[in-house]
């Protein structure tokens, strides 16, 4: 195995020289093909025309009580009913990403819809019919389901962040500060609504489990499928080759897959289960609501002295997860004396887990309207109160940046949007009954590398194949590691295959918290590089002077075939990245700002978003096509955020009441405008191999805040209360907006 610890900034590698043209080219979609003609085999379809049974989950219709006996007896003899399966160790919910295994039941109910047994059926009607016919007789008990009522407070587990950060003495630095802005901000519980529901099939083999289900962390969730059914890990082998979007939710197992794996091996036959939408949204995890206090101390003249940040969240009994709301509050925000802290406020309401770019998603739109309303109260441009309070080191630690462009992001927005033609007094704006405005704000999005690795073999014939049990959730990363082969390897692309998805395969980071191309990306680099080095010992020569374009090696006045080099024999070779001492020695981090121009109606209170720009930099970009079309995801979900979504909790039991897409509303076509996105130039040496940071959750920081500053631009009218829906803008509007209509 050929393994590199990235304990050291890269050098130059072959990938700056892009002698090929591909790395960074936007290149079309690998798998592209296979997904629009139908041939992509998603969890659910797998054993398609094989005897198979179908699962269908048993919800629990309380919110919190003990559950005193389950009768399935009537279920058992109903037609086409194999099996059905309850006790104690159901599980409530999905796994958490890291956990060992998913939490049970054991005896009690937690949630509102919480799985409380598992028919088992010829069809899944029969199924779904049975379900109903399953009787339980429970204890109620008194649930909490509000989380500005705080009953039950307690401190977080360090998942995925300290939950308190502190430096100096906040309190007396705010009290003696000149300014002194003190205002709390709230965001709902919000949902990752993917598009393909939460599924699987499993089939058992006499001693051997095989799982094909929709997930994104494949070596920790075959692990959890593993302890579910109480088998060895060496005894399961799962596959997630396509993936129809996670955003977090399947970071750790759904319940289906247990499910699917106990059914299979109760009734003897392969077993498919796909969640309902419904059951989507009660029974895998979700965003957890915030409240969150943001305090800054500043000088008259904008200089910011000292910074707080205090966030409530929600989680559900025995969960030390918590939406870590202040993650780049650590580092983006200066102030020598500063509290960045998180309490978890316990409900009984479905667990709270990571939904894309956990933190950043919900902080920022506290943060940054936070800032946006301190440079108001100072008279101070937004752009210029954040070029004036821009840290040179990390100041939570004083470490270093490894590289930093968020001013350049900013300042090249300014100038592409027209920054200087914003009206400097709200509401002054008006076209007819619209006002209109702009509005900004900063994005950050803290790098992680992983430990993950990659097989490359170059067949006899020349050609490369790219194994890893990475997953592909719709961001490019088939796409990516055939470019990055092919361009270490001096391929063409069509020469280069691609193999993800597969716990027999080389372990990989997997997809999520924007690692997985950096990550996997640099576990093929490592491979290729170890390629390299064996084909240039065939050679005799030294590998850095070793050029290999169009299936050739060209060594001094040699231009050699590699099928001649490899003379009828594959060669295979293992390469693994592992996280070292630049991740110790450096804060990293991608960074980007958001521009906004919105138009306000003053008799209804409607916000349009008329036009939206991105501008990130994100260390090296592997495929500008496949980052920009993330960049466009991250920014319409930032629309939703900040106009549309918000996923409603009773607070008598618990109940999700706008449990599909129908009610639980996200940006259509009509919601979203023409999309600009611009990536820097830049180069992260001490990131990653690859010079590249994450890029994926970047776009989604921030840019709420962004449209609802614009909001208040166009209409003097700060909502910090998110969604900024239309009955909370119409109740402050002034009268004389709608006379002047």
């Amino acid at each position: 195995m050929n393994k590199h610890v990235m304990d050291k900034a890269i050098g130059e590698t072959r990938l700056d020289r892009n002698t090929q043209g591909i790395i960074g080219k936007g290149v079309d979609r690998y798998e592209g093909p296979l997904k629009v003609s139908g041939r992509a085999t998603y969890a659910y379809e797998n054993l398609a025309g094989e005897d198979v049974a179908y699962g269908f989950v048993v919800p629990a219709p309380i919110g919190r009580g003990a559950i005193k006996s389950v009768d399935a007896s009537k279920a058992e003899s109903a037609p086409g009913v194999l099996a059905v399966i309850s006790g104690d160790k159901i599980l409530r919910a999905s796994s958490q990403p890291m956990a060992p295994a998913a939490q049970t039941i054991d005896g009690e109910v937690f949630h509102y819809n919480q799985p409380l047994a598992i028919v088992i059926a010829e069809s899944f009607e029969a199924a779904r019919h049975a379900s109903h016919l399953v009787t339980a007789d429970y204890e109620p008990k008194q649930g909490r389901y509000d989380v500005k009522a705080r009953e039950t407070v307690r401190k977080p587990d360090a998942m995925p962040m300290e939950p308190v950060n502190e430096r100096g003495d906040f309190e007396k630095a705010f009290a003696e500060a000149e300014v002194q802005f003190d205002e709390t901000y709230t965001t709902p519980s919000y949902h990752a609504a993917a598009m393909e529901p939460h599924a699987s099939v499993a089939k058992w083999d006499g001693d051997r489990l095989t799982v094909w289900s929709s997930c994104q962390l494949l070596e920790t969730n075959v692990k959890q499928i593993a302890a579910g059914v109480g088998l060895d890990v060496s005894k399961v082998r799962l596959h997630s080759p396509y993936i129809g979007g996670g955003f977090g939710s399947k970071l750790g197992i759904g319940p289906d897959a247990v499910f699917a794996s106990l059914g299979a091996m109760t009734v003897g036959k392969p077993v498919k289960i796909a969640l309902t939408r419904q059951n989507v949204f009660q029974q895998t995890s979700r965003r957890g609501e915030t409240v969150q206090r943001v305090r800054f101390g500043a000088t008259k003249e904008g200089k910011i002295t000292c910074f707080a940040h205090e966030t409530d969240t929600t989680n559900s009994p025995g969960n030390g997860f918590f939406e870590p709301s202040g993650i780049s509050s650590v580092f983006l925000y200066p102030g020598k004396d500063r509290r960045i802290a998180h309490t978890i406020v316990e409900t009984d309401a479905l667990m709270t887990s990571a939904v894309r770019a956990p933190g950043e998603a919900t902080g920022m739109l506290a943060t940054e309207s936070a800032l946006d309303e301190l440079a108001d109260r100072l008279g101070i441009d937004p752009i210029d109160l954040r070029r004036m309070n821009e840290p040179k080191v990390n100041p939570q630690d004083d470490t270093p940046f490894s590289s930093r462009m968020l001013i350049e992001c900013i300042e090249e927005g300014a100038g592409r949007f027209g920054w200087g033609d914003r009206p400097q007094k709200p509401g002054t704006r008006r076209e007819g009954e619209w006002l209109i405005g702009m509005g900004m704000s900063s994005a950050s999005r803290k790098n992680s590398l992983m430990k993950s690795s990659a097989e490359i073999e170059m067949s006899p014939d020349g050609r490369a194949t790219v194994r890893t049990s990475m997953t592909d959730i719709g961001t490019g990363t088939y796409t990516i590691l055939q470019q990055i082969a092919a361009e270490m390897l001096g391929l063409p692309l069509g020469q280069v295959d691609v193999e993800l998805g597969d716990t027999a395969l080389p372990a990989s980071s997997g997809s999520g918290g924007s690692w997985g191309a950096n990550s996997a990306g640099s576990s093929v680099f490592v491979a290729a590089e170890a390629m390299i080095a064996e084909l240039a010992k065939r050679l005799d020569v030294d590998a850095e002077t070793l050029t290999l374009k169009d299936g050739h090696a060209i060594a001094g006045n040699r231009q050699i075939p590699f099928s001649e080099i490899l003379k009828g024999e594959a060669i295979t070779v293992l390469g693994q990245i592992e996280p070292g001492k630049t991740d110790e020695e450096t804060h990293q981090a991608s960074y980007g700002a958001h521009f906004a121009e919105v138009a306000v109606n003053v008799v209804t209170g409607e916000t349009r978003v008329r036009r939206l720009l991105t501008v990130g930099a994100a260390g090296r970009i592997l495929n500008h096509k496949t980052a920009t079309s993330q960049c466009y995801g991250g920014q319409i979900w930032g629309i939703g955020y900040a106009l549309e979504e918000e996923l409603v909790i009773d607070t008598r039991n618990g109940l999700m009441v706008n449990h599909d897409l129908a009610e639980y509303h996200v940006p259509v076509h009509a919601d979203v405008p023409k999309l600009d996105v611009v990536l820097l130039e830049e180069r992260d040496t001490h990131a990653s191999p690859l010079a590249g940071k994450g890029i994926g959750e970047l776009a989604i920081a921030g840019v709420g805040a962004a449209i609802n500053n614009a909001i208040y631009n166009a209409t003097g009218v700060r909502v910090r209360d998110y969604p900024v829906t239309m009955d909370k803008l119409l109740s402050q509007l002034p009268d004389d907006y709608l006379t002047a209509a």
